[in-house]
């Protein structure tokens, strides 16, 4: 590089070398103080800084939550003068069970959810404190085991590295993207990794394989199964690159697939929109039902029902994995800074190794700052003790000399340190039992001293040491292991040919309950051919992969499935073939949708409500009782309805009300609630779902009405009320429509 300096004391360079120099410089900082982990505690420096600045306020495992902006705005103003989002996520990330494998923050409050980890509440919501695992980073912090170094502005001092107790790096992992390089660790087992490292630390030769026995692969937060070959994890730990694959688990109940566990990092929500995308599309026609039934005692359960019993349920789970994120892969690229403050791509070996001798160095260090207090403690003892077999001079020269601390030091050969005790005495402790207390922790410190330069002095003994305090923290930390190895062959999604088409079609219900479906959404019921003395009663449209709805007289709902119906060709079956509905019940209408789909349920007594299609469904053949009715009176077919719009309710007698959708419960069974005031012998004629920016069409014999939005003043309302009533010629309404 290049650089000048002209007459006025300018500094001149090319602009190359300064912008070579800078994004240098600028590439630098980002790995070693962004985005990489150190080999040391496996922490990024906000990580650290967040650790560091929580145990200045406090709050250890037994201490009360704090807010976490109070957190925040520690580490922001006295550590780390980035921005608050991004130190905040930090944090948050720590303290998901879901995402760090042994969390380092116990939260309070809203702190995301599998299904979205960053839908978790501000941090002026939320409070935080520090685990029990977070003091196997801290314990050790104060006993002069780590280098401090001062604060962005000098004001303070923080640690550098924390002297981490366990190989910390391994068990939590950590992604990071710098500049021209990345990181991604996977988590591991504590017990696992801890066993490892004593392995090494008694033999340090020990062979790969008897290492990659002790540590078989890593273990991620969420106990999906790993089915990366145990060859290709070994070879993953030898190089540092690789990636591994993880599954879910599933199991059958009653014929159905439950899914229990998901792999890592992996959205239940997610998946099933990948699964429902596929069923809309007809790629998934072995499937008729899509479930979460998640809660809190089962925070992961998916439940899919197959078609039928001749489904084959490993082919279509292996479909299943190789379409969706119930099998994932999660790239491995073990690059962190060394113990050299260098970036560099380890294997596993390499890994516990450095850390071992990390290890062994700080716990040199503790050791040798507890030899340094206990020997200026006997150092101090040793003058006090002087002064108590000599206190009648002590205190002849502390009254009497000009400067005591002088004559003391020359009177007894003391040092200055244990002139400064001497004269710090107080009164009270000149009493002879304090000269006992004084040989005793003599005493205690002296074996204590030779305890401390007995383990500095042999490594064998300092091994022992170690290998005792790293499988204390297993009893304390330690777990079972998640994810479990297991061998499995690879996931192949299946044929378009082995996958049954799902085609639109038309179900249509006669009024002696028998049933038939035409291919087409644009059949026309009226038109087809019926049995002497049946007519047309119902039809609805739909694919052929959806559950058809039946709603009976006496408001029972039953459900088949609509890809088994007979052909519109002939005149159909009877639905009584395939449920049984009560003595002297009739069929009266039918309901094709997906299962979210919301139907608005009314009947002539004037009473309704909301349900979903998936409400309408009945795995018995008996069916089950959804809507509860007066005697003798039907229900009327299920109007289509949304989350938002209005309701239109016209009477015998020829008012009209109009009423906002959201005043309508949403139940799943029920006799529902009033929809309008109705007069003595009258009742509800018909009913409408519509938007608020559509038309309402009523009918009357060969007479119509259109009204607009701007037209409903007189008859909109609140549910329950009477309403309006419609201008004469138009009260003996037949039908209300939508456009």
């Amino acid at each position: 590089m290049s650089t000048t300096i002209d007459s006025s004391g300018v500094e001149r360079q090319t602009l190359r070398d300064y912008t070579e120099k800078a994004y240098r410089d600028y590439s630098m900082y980002v790995i070693l103080d962004r985005a990489l982990p150190h080999l040391a505690d496996g922490l990024k420096p906000v990580q650290r800084r967040i650790i560091y600045a929580m145990s200045e306020l406090g709050l250890s495992a037994q201490s009360k939550h704090k807010k976490s902006a109070r957190t925040v705005g520690d580490v922001l103003g006295k550590f780390h003068p980035h921005g608050d989002r991004a130190c905040y996520e930090a944090m948050v990330l720590m303290a998901q069970s879901f995402s760090f494998r042994y969390p380092l923050v116990d939260g309070q409050g809203n702190w995301g959810s599998p299904d979205d980890p960053k839908s978790f509440a501000a941090m002026r919501y939320t409070e935080s404190r520090l685990t029990p695992f977070a003091k196997t980073l801290l314990s050790e912090l104060g006993h002069g085991t780590v280098d401090w170094q001062p604060n962005f502005d000098g004001s303070l001092h923080e640690p550098s590295l924390l002297p981490a107790q366990v190989p910390s790096v391994l068990l939590n992992g950590g992604t990071g993207i710098a500049v021209g390089m990345a990181t991604d660790l996977p988590p591991h087992n504590l017990t696992e990794v801890v066993n490892g490292a004593v392995a090494l630390l008694d033999n340090p030769k020990l062979e790969n394989d008897e290492l990659y026995q002790l540590i078989p692969g890593p273990d991620y937060p969420t106990p999906a199964e790993i089915i990366t070959p145990s060859a290709q994890i070994r070879q993953i730990y030898e190089t540092g690159r690789g990636s591994i694959r993880t599954r879910a688990k599933w199991h059958t109940e009653d014929g159905e697939i439950v899914v229990d566990t998901l792999p890592w990092q992996a959205s239940p929500a997610k998946i099933l929109e990948q699964i429902a995308a596929q069923m809309n599309a007809k790629k998934l026609p072995m499937l008729v039902d899509l479930r979460d039934e998640s809660a809190h005692e089962t925070p992961i359960r998916l439940v899919l029902v197959p078609r039928s019993n001749r489904v084959d349920l490993d082919a279509l789970m292996n479909h299943l994995f190789a379409t969706t994120d119930l099998e994932r892969s999660y790239r491995v690229n073990m690059n962190l800074i060394g113990l050299d403050g260098r970036p560099q791509v380890m294997g596993l070996r390499k890994i516990l190794s450095d850390w071992l001798l990390w290890r062994r160095e700080t716990t040199r260090r503790r050791l040798q700052h507890r030899l340094d207090k206990v020997m200026d403690r006997l150092h101090v003892l040793d003058g006090l003790l002087i002064a108590y077999l000599n206190i009648d001079e002590v205190i002849r020269i502390i009254r009497e000399d000009e400067d005591p601390k002088q004559s003391l030091m020359d009177s007894f050969n003391l040092s200055e340190v244990q002139a400064n005790a001497i004269l710090d005495l107080k009164l009270r402790h000149l009493a002879r039992l304090e000269e006992m207390k004084i040989t005793s922790e003599q005493a205690e410190l002296d074996a204590e001293r030779k305890r401390l330069e007995t383990l500095l002095g042999s490594e064998r003994r300092l091994n022992t040491l170690m290998k005792k305090e790293l499988l204390a923290c297993v009893e304390a930390h330690g777990d079972e292991r998640r994810c479990q190895l297991v061998e499995r062959s690879e996931a192949r999604a299946l044929k378009a040919e082995e996958l049954m088409p799902s085609e639109a079609i038309t179900a249509v219900l006669s009024t002696q309950g028998w049933i038939r479906a035409a291919k087409g959404l644009d059949v026309d019921g009226t038109t087809l051919n019926y049995k002497s003395g049946d007519a047309f009663q119902h039809q609805c449209s739909g694919k052929s992969n959806m559950q058809l709805a039946i709603l009976d007289s006496t408001g029972r709902s039953y459900s088949v499935p609509a890809h088994g119906l007979p052909s519109a060709r002939g005149q159909g079956e009877p639905l009584t073939g395939r449920v049984s509905p009560p003595a002297g019940a009739r069929f009266v209408a039918l309901a094709l949708a997906d299962n979210d789909q919301r139907w608005l349920l009314a009947s002539r007594a004037g009473f309704g409500f909301i349900t979903k299609h998936e409400q309408l469904l009945s795995r018995q053949k008996a069916g089950k009782t959804l809507f509860t009715l007066p005697e003798g009176i039907a229900p009327f077919a299920p109007v289509p309805a949304q989350a938002a719009g209005l309701v239109a309710v016209v009477t015998s007698d020829g008012y009209l009300l109009v009423f906002d959708v959201m005043e309508l419960p949403e139940l799943n069974r029920g006799k529902g609630n009033k929809l309008i005031k109705l007069a003595p012998g009258a009742e509800v004629i018909a009913v409408a779902f519509l938007n608020t920016d559509q038309c309402l069409v009523i009918t009357a014999g060969k007479r119509t009405m259109t009204l607009k939005p701007a037209d409903w003043a007189s008859y909109h309302g609140v549910r329950g009320r009477r309403g309006g009533q419609l201008p004469r010629g138009l009260q003996r309404v037949d039908q209300l429509g939508v456009e």
